[in-house]
């Protein structure tokens, strides 16, 4: 244990550290920062359990932050265990930096999780905690750490929040303990101007512990922190209640604690000065960024308890790796992302079906080779089939976590961004499903999926206007074009930040999950249609003819000498099928293409991308959602026929012929655009 005076120097040592690099960069967040500076200083240096040597250790705890506009707090809390230099904190927010504005998921620098939109942060810690449940059922002591997350007011108010504390109660996760830095100020108001809830005892009734701390005293946070570690049934909300902008002053000595303008601005612009701000926590004006000597001596000799608390850890781990060699072997490979040999191809699919049906089909096949992998649903699993899986497995709850399958009500972006927490945990596999048109609650955590480039799977059924009877509150029109846009952003390693995948037919299907577990670099989207499709047409191996599929677009049949190539993702690709027989009655030469993902097509070959769509050839297209899905390959000499309004409540078949997706409305686009 610290002397306490060495801790309040430290933290004010933090503070400095967060001030100047807010007023170095002229852009960012102080006041929490400043705040929040106890709390993380006697986490990481008494508590939090890490290598030094090995930031990517598994049994490590996790640390996850929720606002990410608190970066200065994190950054300067990592640079004293050596994670970033003072040139590091210098460089905040500049081209180049390895200290963006919002931590962006960086291990090897201590960073557990992008901060993106507030709430999603500690959602997060919560599936992390769940990942580390279900590794502790199966590996037992490896997986001891404590998740740590760490909340502003902000968080608390966003409406994700209730999802986040609701399951963790639920589920007792008592390996999970959040700080709840309670400042009362925001960025534009106080909290009282918009939240007079009780916060304590909203998570009481959720089921967690709470403890009420003032937030900038370190013995109260060292308590707090003992009794939460100590607690076994239920997740630990420690209220602490700090200043904003703690130690901040202005040119005569004013106090600037605890004002709205410390919030968003250097303390420069909010009217405090920086200088005398820097004098008064101990620091040097006239070059703020350093660590005080006895300060770098306390973190020190923390590294060096660390490094011998890991190295006693690493040798009962050897230990145990020895003992049990099978389980050893499962380890090793959960945790470096291997997924199991698969045989597809013996994969028996009923013929004719929907394709989320197949997804039943392959889901419970994953659930007796994956051992790793966790499903979970939005109260739909008897619907999105994913109970395909569930049926293989069952459900988990509080004191066990030996089942596969969470069950996590109506709340579709807290489910995925669970799935989040599970894969930045890792030595899982998650996969989350719900209908299609409830992804528009999930595309926040989607883009942060996507910009961490995590293998996150999003199973979406009822993929268009043949959900029918339920009318146009439920019938995608507009999601799949929202979706293919992550197809043509790229995240920061070149790849194509989502893989979208939208199959044909039940074997395409099979196709479509082969890639998405075979994608370890991105998440993938499985768009999947309610009703019964009939099977695309093969000349000998219906699989392994969809095979091709994984070139993102491929021929499904072709006449010589064609004058028109019809293309189609989904269920609309046996319509083609439909049509071309009228048109080819009519002595019409065609090709049916099937694209079930523009984006990975547009990533093959210039010869391959020819061959499939040769230039100088008409092109029809039909969709269920906007024309937008096909424009792009259909050109502007061909036509699209797609859905420019919303949908109607009648049974799909009747759909289907209002709206023009029949054989003979195909036959009559096709021959208006020939001639």
């Amino acid at each position: 244990m610290n002397d306490k005076k060495l801790m309040n120097r430290a933290a004010d040592n933090i503070r400095v550290l967060a001030a100047a690099m807010v007023e170095k960069a002229k852009s960012g967040h102080p006041g929490g920062a400043m705040g929040g500076a106890d709390f993380v200083n006697v986490l990481y240096s008494e508590y939090l359990i890490f290598d030094p040597k090995n930031p990517q250790w598994a049994g490590r705890d996790r640390f996850f932050l929720d606002p990410g506009h608190m970066s200065p707090m994190l950054y300067a809390q990592l640079a004293m265990v050596d994670k970033y230099t003072m040139d590091d904190l210098r460089a905040f927010r500049q081209w180049g930096s390895i200290t963006p504005g919002h931590p962006e998921v960086d291990v090897l620098h201590g960073v557990e999780n992008t901060s993106g939109p507030l709430g999603q942060g500690h959602t997060y810690a919560v599936g992390a905690a769940i990942a580390a449940k279900f590794l502790a059922h199966r590996f037992g002591w490896m997986m001891s750490q404590t998740i740590y997350a760490y909340i502003s007011d902000g968080g608390i108010q966003e409406e994700i929040s209730q999802g986040a504390g609701r399951i963790a109660g639920h589920l007792g996760l008592n390996n999970l303990i959040m700080f709840y830095d309670s400042n009362d100020v925001q960025l534009s108001t106080t909290v009282r101007e918009v939240a007079s809830e009780d916060v304590a005892m909203k998570y009481k009734a959720w089921g967690w512990k709470v403890i009420e701390i003032d937030g900038n005293d370190a013995d109260q946070i060292r308590q707090a922190l003992s009794e939460a570690k100590a607690e076994a049934e239920r997740p630990t909300l420690i209220i602490g209640h700090t200043l904003m902008g703690k130690g901040a002053i202005g040119a005569d000595g004013s106090s600037y604690e605890n004002k709205v303008s410390t919030h968003g601005q250097p303390l420069s612009a909010a009217g405090a000065s920086f200088a005398e701000t820097v004098k008064h926590l101990g620091g040097n004006p006239e070059e703020p960024f350093a660590i005080y000597p006895d300060v770098q001596e306390m973190y020190a000799a923390r590294l060096a308890a660390l490094e011998q608390i890991t190295a006693e850890r690493h040798e009962e781990e050897e230990k145990w790796f020895k003992s049990h060699p099978d389980l050893a072997s499962k380890y090793h490979a959960w945790f470096a992302g291997e997924i199991p040999s698969i045989d597809w191809s013996s994969i028996e699919q009923k013929p004719n079906q929907a394709t989320r049906s197949a997804s039943a089909t392959i889901l419970g096949k994953l659930a007796g080779e994956v051992e790793n992998m966790i499903v979970t649903s939005a109260d739909l699993s008897n619907s999105d089939k994913t109970d395909g899986f569930l049926k293989k497995t069952h459900a988990m709850k509080k004191g066990d976590f030996s089942g596969a399958f969470l069950q996590v009500g109506v709340s579709e972006l807290t489910m995925a961004c669970l799935c989040i927490g599970m894969a930045l945990h890792g030595g899982v596999i998650p996969a989350c499903g719900t209908f299609f048109v409830f992804s528009d609650y999930m595309k926040p955590a989607v883009r942060m999926a996507a910009l961490m480039e995590l293998p996150v799977k999003f199973i979406w059924t009822h993929d268009a206007f043949r959900v029918g009877e339920d009318g146009p509150t439920h019938e995608p029109v507009e999601q799949e074009a929202q979706i293919r846009l992550m197809e043509k952003v790229h995240n920061h390693n070149g790849r194509r930040s989502m893989l979208v995948l939208r199959p044909a037919d039940v074997q395409e299907t099979t196709v479509a999950w082969k890639m998405a577990m075979e994608n370890t670099h991105t998440p993938t989207a499985l768009i999947l249609s309610r009703q019964n499709i009939t099977d695309l047409p093969a000349a000998h191996s219906r699989y392994q003819e969809a095979m091709q599929a994984e070139k993102g677009a491929y021929i499904v049949n072709t006449d010589e000498n064609i004058e028109v190539v019809l293309l189609a993702s989904g269920s609309e690709v046996s319509t083609l099928v439909e049509g071309a027989a009228l048109l080819r009655q009519r002595g019409v030469k065609l090709r049916i293409v099937s694209v079930p993902s523009e984006g990975l097509f547009r990533s093959q070959s210039a010869e391959y991308q020819e061959e499939v769509l040769p230039t100088g050839i008409r092109r029809f297209g039909l969709t269920a959602g906007l024309p937008v899905n096909l424009e792009g390959l259909v050109g502007e000499s061909g036509a699209v026929w797609g859905l420019n309004s919303f949908g109607f409540s009648a049974p799909y078949k009747v759909l289907d012929e209002k709206l023009g997706f029949t054989a003979e409305n195909v036959y009559e686009q096709v021959l208006s655009i020939l001639h």
